[in-house]
């Protein structure tokens, strides 16, 4: 929605859980039923395989993947959880991936509801990986990190040195304004910094921090209107501090690659998901304001300035 400024610190009501640690089930007392458990996997990497019972739409998603999690822990003796799942299954991060609107769009297809597509189908096939691969990934997950620079408005998903995705980004406008969500005037340039992600949101709500307005539905870039999506909105910590500025989808792709939010990393929603899937919590975030940067061809430009002092507004 071009017109829904993002001021995220209140934007997002609550948190969402997600299924990491074992507080959730313990593996001496999980009992598995013995028409559920997946079968021994062929494939050396794998433990098991399992055949998904039923078709799996995004908005159900989430709770059949911390049932997953509960059910088959026990079997395993690393600790289970559903970005393991997804990093080892590649094909189940595409799917969600694919249900971009505007993906969808270039294809001649218009979705009005993005959480009735169905992720995952009856009869599709989840790995779950032995103790070896499962080691393998947790030590890929530890070198994956955010780079975030604001004067490209691009991101990207590293993982060591080397860049897994690139994309752009939009970021918060270069002035101060009254959110009568918080009653008070607030800077919305992106702060910068380095920290980790410290919260997602699985069921975020979109508010208008100037109105106070709860959306339900969102204007397109082409001029329709659809429901809101539902993928998760990630909240990182900046050198300890917390701007409420968080990372999450806009519905309007046109204003990526421009200063147009309150202080919220936007991206398009096919990267959001990119985002959620490589970026749990404790995951290392990097801010920056880097104007000096090197092109592949090895030369050196100067980006223009995002936050020039001489157009800093005031408006109330």
């Amino acid at each position: 929605m071009k017109y829904l400024l993002c001021f995220c610190l209140f934007a997002v009501l609550l948190a969402s859980s997600t299924c990491q640690s074992k507080g959730c089930s313990s593996k001496k007392n999980t009992v598995v039923a013995a028409d559920t458990v997946p079968k021994p996997a062929k494939i050396n990497q794998y433990a098991f395989a399992y055949a998904v019972p039923h078709d799996v739409q995004v908005k159900a998603y989430f709770n059949f993947m911390d049932t997953f999690v509960q059910r088959f822990d026990s079997l395993v003796a690393y600790d289970l959880d559903p970005y393991l799942i997804a990093q080892t299954n590649h094909w189940l991060i595409d799917s969600f991936v694919e249900t971009d609107y505007d993906h969808r769009k270039s294809r001649g297809e218009f979705v009005f509801d993005q959480k009735q597509l169905v992720v995952l189908r009856k009869g599709d096939t989840l790995f779950i990986p032995n103790d070896t691969f499962a080691a393998q990934i947790r030590a890929k997950q530890t070198k994956t990190w955010l780079d975030i620079n604001i004067p490209e408005f691009r991101m990207r998903i590293v993982e060591g040195s080397d860049t897994l995705f690139s994309f752009p980004v939009r970021v918060g406008q270069n002035r101060r304004r009254h959110l009568d969500v918080i009653d008070r005037i607030e800077d919305l340039r992106t702060k910068t910094g380095t920290g980790e992600i410290v919260r997602v949101n699985r069921y975020p709500s979109w508010i208008d921090p100037v109105t106070r307005k709860k959306y339900k539905d969102t204007g397109r870039d082409d001029g329709q209107r659809t429901k809101l999506p539902q993928i998760p909105w990630l909240e990182p910590s900046l050198d300890g501090l917390f701007w409420g500025q968080m990372i999450h989808p806009t519905t309007n792709i046109g204003t990526l690659g421009k200063t147009f939010s309150n202080g919220c990393i936007g991206t398009s929603e096919a990267d959001a998901w990119r985002v959620f899937f490589y970026a749990p919590v404790g995951t290392k975030v990097v801010v920056r304001n880097d104007r000096q940067i090197v092109r592949r061809t090895g030369d050196t430009i100067w980006l223009p300035e995002v936050y020039p002092r001489e157009k800093y507004k005031l408006r109330k």
